[in-house]
């Protein structure tokens, strides 16, 4: 007979020492689920930052796409001098065509001129619409020319000197240029950025017809001399200037230094103190406020010019007429010297 207990009575059935599971699956039965080995502390690299988004679930990032690389500066414009030689001899030519075109002028003969100054508001259409491309481009410059003759011709004849008549044609050239742009299909989509070069256009057309105006005012053909010289010497020396020392830059991308601005204001004031000596119903110090005024609003202009071009190209906008580009400062600066002439002689002459 067998004892009715067995012999392993009084063990504990969980005992350290478990008996080892059979090599193979038992039959009839599954085997069990497999678990993960247990994290034995070792050098796993944690993941830090933001994940990155997976094709159907989490993203995640690695770590050595967290530093940024740093932009990369564009090179400086180089100043050409020989291009600087040349605007600045293009803007001596202009001031002294102006300056001996109003000694020309009289009570009876006006007319040569205004002949000289119709030909610089052609200059001036040609050179600012090729550079600022407004729509419709041949419609604004025709309402331009056309407007020039009509300020011409009403500062020559109208019976009193005055800005007046020239402001009426200025809006009426700038309403009818707007129409004009909005009445093709294919400029009226660009109407609204085009108003600002529009206007400009017409108004510097327009202003280079005060010279005529201030020209029959008393003591008007002297302001002339004494502002437009002004206006030329700091334009020449602005750009001769720029042509031997361009420092310090100004911008990057504007072949332009401050010390051609602040030489060319300086000298042109300068010039026109030393003219007032000699000009008749002037001062050395009179001639030398009003040559201030008229040669830094000038260089400004000039200057300004630079900018609106550089901010073209960086926009992406293709390079316009190489002439048109740089004849287009020195007529800005004349044609906004004009109107501080006339506004100068008036209110403090």
């Amino acid at each position: 007979m067998f004892p009715s207990t067995s012999p392993d009575t009084g063990r504990d059935p969980w005992a350290d020492d478990a008996p080892p599971a059979p090599a193979g699956p038992s039959r009839g039965y599954p085997p069990g689920p497999r678990t993960a080995p247990a994290d034995d502390g070792g050098d796993r690299p944690e993941r830090t930052g933001p994940r990155r988004l997976r094709k159907g679930g989490p993203g995640r990032r690695p770590d050595d796409e967290s530093v940024d690389e740093p932009e990369e500066e564009a090179p400086p414009v180089p100043v050409r001098r020989p291009l600087a030689l040349t605007i600045a001899g293009f803007a001596a030519l202009l001031g002294a065509g102006l300056v001996l075109g109003a000694q020309t002028a009289g009570p009876g003969h006006r007319l040569p001129f205004a002949f000289i100054v119709f030909g610089v508001q052609l200059l001036f259409v040609l050179a600012w619409t090729m550079a600022m491309r407004p729509p419709a481009l041949l419609v604004v410059a025709l309402i331009s020319a056309g407007v020039a003759v009509i300020a011409d011709a009403t500062a020559v004849q109208s019976e009193i000197a005055g800005l007046a008549p020239l402001g009426y044609a200025a809006a009426a050239g700038f309403v009818l240029g707007v129409l004009g742009q909005l009445v093709r299909r294919v400029d009226r989509v660009r109407v609204t950025d085009s108003l600002g070069s529009t206007l400009l256009i017409v108004v510097g057309v327009v202003a280079f017809s005060s010279l005529i105006v201030l020209g029959r005012v008393p003591k008007g053909t002297q302001a002339i001399t004494v502002c437009l010289t002004a206006a030329g010497v700091a334009l020449l020396m602005a750009r001769l200037t720029d042509a031997v020392a361009p420092w310090p830059r100004l911008a990057p991308q504007v072949p332009r230094g401050a010390a051609g601005v602040v030489v060319g204001a300086m000298l042109g004031t300068l010039a026109s103190a030393v003219l007032g000596i000699y000009v008749v119903g002037f001062t050395p110090t009179s001639a030398a406020l009003v040559g201030l005024v008229t040669a830094a609003t000038a260089v400004l202009v000039d200057l300004a010019v630079g900018y609106a071009e550089a901010g073209r190209l960086m926009a992406g906008e293709p390079p316009t007429m190489w002439i048109a580009r740089h004849m287009q400062g020195p007529l800005g600066g004349f044609a906004l010297a004009a109107p501080a002439a006339y506004a100068m002689c008036v209110l403090f002459l």
